[in-house]
Order: structure tokens, then C-alpha cells, then sequence
């Protein structure tokens, strides 16, 4: 048979897995059949329900604006799969092409989506997380139990960590009257995502907001009575705060334990594949059959030098998975490159955030627009030179003109037709803890508009 017809059979009658009953694998599954895959096509996840949009969790669940049960993600068209929910995938067989389930099943495949996503960082004792009144957030059941425990009006809650999620959820303690300390290691809330200066920004607003805010502290124990219930937390300073509700904020475990024999490049940081979201292997070799979307898949992007990216965001997990679905039922010539440039956002204290790009792929920071005491502007990150991404607070309508500046390799800090700029615009060091692991490389710009016409091209430095 040619290639041509082996493709043809294989859309018309091969077996495909996806692991990972997530947003980005639903949105996959429907992709497969769109693109008029007729074959067998099987869902494996390890939670028992069928996949729920995550983000209202740590926002309008918490609030009581809507229910848990009310996130179910909505079908765009039937998928007509096999769901094996409640047990979780525990091997990947590239010889044997077979998924091993954690109750001794094998699922045969032809080309296998991992989509399996990450869960929450829970605290570091056990004994101390099984405490009733800690939380993690990142289920359905997580948020529910957090949503009552809040709704019970506790004494005080303590957030443990100051990034995207732990900060909403401080907003919304703060939004139902609720005492709330919030310690985090880096010197101010979201400076690991967004730098130093809007870091400060970011305190400002908390405190403002009545929060004890907490940075360069270090949580060290969370303290129960006898019934095993949270009572108290100590930190590293000898100091203690009463509390009877503690949310751990920490982040996120990529989940990739289940593939630490596969032979795939997986790891900390996730599975590395190409920009056409096929899995690497240990060799950085591309696999023909397996294919990554979602918070788990680390892909390259050329606008940022080719860096492995790994990116928990909504809109990146459903157009990687586009992408991956078209090319696992397409020929080579007609597979499409994942080029997306990042797109976030978060609501807290009355401010709505959002950025474009990567902000931590940056050297320089400049308020290109608005004011900052008022907390409504754009934020310009630049690196060598280029713009790389911006962050705006309740000023999101200018977002689409810095997605063309980052497209386009436009230099930095960028000339701004904007009424409102400030009078003194003086880039400042972005400031983002660690070691920056920045390097040179090409610049290049995005070219065309549909999936399948995108690619890059190179650019001159700007000098």
C-alpha cells in the first residue's frame, strides 16, 4: 500500500488512545472526529467523571456563583468514544503499542494523545495535609470542600503561596469578609510570573485590600488539636498565626510518574515533543505515534528561541490540541506547526489581569500605557531589545496590538500610539527570582493566519 492509502485506512479503521479525560483531550477526541477519523477512539482518565473546565475552580466555585457540579465541559459534538474513567494509566509499551492501566488492563493503540495534565502540590507532610481544614485546589472535589469550609465562615485562612491561584482565593476571602494571611517565599505575590514590578503592584493591591500579606516567610508547620482539625501554623521565624482553614497554593506536579519507563523524554518540567506536538524520546528522536496537548506537553517555540515551554493555559490547551489531532490523522506535508502565542488571565480584587506571550522570557519591563497607582495599565516586556510579552490590569482591550508587536519581533521598549501613556515610559530590569536562563538565538516573526499556513521566518536583531 502507499502512503497515502495507509493513512486512509488508518483514518478509516485504526485504534487511537487518549490519556487524559481533560480539556485538552476532549477537545481532541472532538478534533479526531471533525477530521473525519471513523476508527476506534478511547478515553482513558483517572478521575470518574467526564472532563470539567478547571479555571472556575479557584473563582466562581468559590464564590457560590456556581456549583461544582456546573463545570462539565460542553460537547461540541458527539465523540463517540470508550470511557475507561476512575483508573489511571500506569505504562506506556512503545514496542507493544499498549497503554498498562493501574488495575492490570491493557488498551491497545496505533497512535496515542497524552493529555493527562497536572495535579496540585500537596504539603510536604503528609500527616499535616490529611489535617480537616487544609486544602489543595485543583479538583471538583477540592473546590467543593474549600467552598464549604468558607461558607462555614471561618476564624482566619492562610494562604501558602502568593501566585495566580493562591491570590484569587485571597480575593475572594477578603470578598466574603473573611480574615486572611497569605505568606509566600519570593519578596511579593506573582513575582515568579510576572517580575518584580508588577509583583509590587500586586502587594499593593492585597494590602489594600486588608490582607496580611506575608513575603519572605516560610510556613514550617500546620498544627492540629486533637480531633485533627487545623488549629495553627508555624513559620520559620518562630512566629505563629491561629487558623483554622490553610489553602495550599504551590503549584502544580506535571503528571508523568506513569511514563518513567515509556523511553519518552518526560520529566519535572513535562513531555518534550515537537512543534507539531509529537512525543520526543530519551535520544531527542521524534516518535512517530505518540502526540502531547495540554499543561503536560514542553514544546518548542521559535519566538522565544526555540525554548521547551511548558504553559498552563486554558486557550494554549485547547488550540495544542487542535493541533495535535489534525496532524495524528494527517499526512506530513499537511501537518501544522503549534505556534500560539500564550494568552492568560486571572481576576482578583476587583482587577481583571491578563497577559500575552511569555513574561518571564524577558530582561526589561516598561508601563507603556495608563497608570499604575490606579491600577489600570499595560505592561511592555522586552528582551534584547524585542518585545516579548505584556501584562495589562483592566486594560485588556490593547492586548491584540502587543500579540502583533510580539509576532513581528517589534523592537523594544515599542512605540505606543496610546492616549494615555506616561510622560516618563523608563524600561526598568524585570527582576524575576532565580537565575535567568535566557540565551541568544534567531529572532523570528509568525507568518500567516490559518493553522495550517503558520509558520516563522527570520528577522534582523533590532539595534
Amino acid at each position: 500500500m502507499t502512503s497515502a492509502e495507509n493513512l486512509q485506512a488508518f483514518r478509516r479503521d485504526g485504534r487511537i488512545v487518549v490519556v487524559g479525560a481533560s480539556l485538552a483531550g476532549l477537545r481532541a477526541a472532538e478534533t479526531l472526529r471533525e477530521e473525519g477519523f471513523t476508527g476506534s477512539l478511547t478515553m482513558i482518565g483517572d478521575e470518574l467523571g467526564e472532563p470539567y473546565d478547571r479555571p472556575p475552580l479557584s473563582k466562581q466555585v468559590l464564590t457560590g456563583w456556581v456549583p461544582a457540579g456546573n463545570t462539565k465541559l460542553p460537547r461540541r459534538r458527539e465523540i463517540d468514544a470508550e470511557w475507561l474513567l476512575g483508573v489511571p494509566a500506569d505504562g506506556l509499551d512503545l514496542a507493544a503499542n499498549h497503554v498498562h492501566l493501574a488495575d492490570g488492563r491493557e488498551v491497545p493503540f496505533d497512535r496515542v494523545l497524552i493529555s493527562t495534565g497536572v495535579r496540585a502540590r500537596p504539603w510536604f507532610v503528609e500527616s499535616e495535609a490529611a489535617l480537616d481544614g487544609v486544602f489543595v485546589v485543583r479538583t471538583r472535589e477540592h473546590a467543593e470542600g474549600l467552598q464549604r469550609a468558607l461558607a462555614a465562615g471561618p476564624s482566619r485562612v492562610l494562604v501558602i503561596g502568593a501566585g495566580f491561584t493562591g491570590s484569587e482565593i485571597a480575593s475572594i476571602c477578603r470578598e466574603r469578609d473573611i480574615p486572611v494571611t497569605v505568606a509566600e517565599l519570593a519578596p511579593a505575590p506573582l513575582v515568579g510570573a510576572l517580575g518584580a514590578m508588577i509583583g509590587e503592584v500586586a502587594a499593593d493591591l492585597q494590602r489594600a485590600h486588608g490582607v496580611d500579606l506575608r513575603c519572605g516567610v516560610k510556613v514550617t508547620q500546620l498544627e492540629g488539636d486533637a480531633q485533627g482539625r487545623l488549629r495553627r501554623a508555624h513559620f520559620e521565624d518562630g512566629t505563629t498565626i491561629d487558623a483554622d482553614v490553610a489553602v495550599v497554593a504551590l503549584g502544580g506536579i506535571r503528571n508523568t510518574d506513569w511514563l518513567r519507563s515509556s523511553g519518552l523524554a518526560a520529566g519535572v518540567w513535562g513531555i518534550a515533543c515537537d512543534t507539531g506536538c509529537r512525543a520526543l524520546d530519551l535520544n531527542g528522536l521524534v516518535t512517530d505515534d505518540i502526540f502531547v496537548a495540554g499543561d503536560v506537553a514542553r514544546c518548542p517555540n521559535p519566538i522565544y528561541e526555540y525554548r521547551l515551554i511548558s504553559l498552563e493555559h486554558w486557550a494554549n490547551a485547547v488550540e495544542q490540541a487542535g493541533v495535535a489531532a489534525h496532524n495524528m490523522v494527517s499526512a506530513q506535508a499537511d501537518r501544522w506547526p503549534h505556534l500560539t502565542i500564550p494568552l492568560f488571565w486571572s481576576i482578583q480584587f476587583g482587577v481583571n489581569i491578563k497577559s500575552v506571550g511569555v513574561p518571564t522570557f524577558a530582561d526589561e519591563v516598561v508601563v507603556t500605557q495608563g497608570s499604575v497607582p490606579d491600577h489600570r495599565f499595560v505592561a511592555a516586556y522586552g528582551y534584547r531589545g524585542r518585545v516579548t510579552a505584556a501584562v495589562s490590569f483592566n486594560n485588556a482591550k490593547w492586548l491584540d496590538h502587543y500579540r502583533r508587536l510580539i509576532e513581528t519581533a517589534a523592537p523594544f521598549p515599542p512605540p505606543c500610539p496610546a492616549p494615555d501613556q506616561p510622560a516618563d515610559m523608563k524600561p526598568v530590569p524585570v527582576d524575576f527570582p532565580g537565575p535567568a536562563l535566557l540565551a541568544q538565538g534567531a529572532t523570528v516573526v509568525v507568518t500567516g493566519h490559518d493553522p495550517s499556513e503558520r509558520r516563522v521566518t527570520a528577522a534582523h536583531q533590532h539595534r
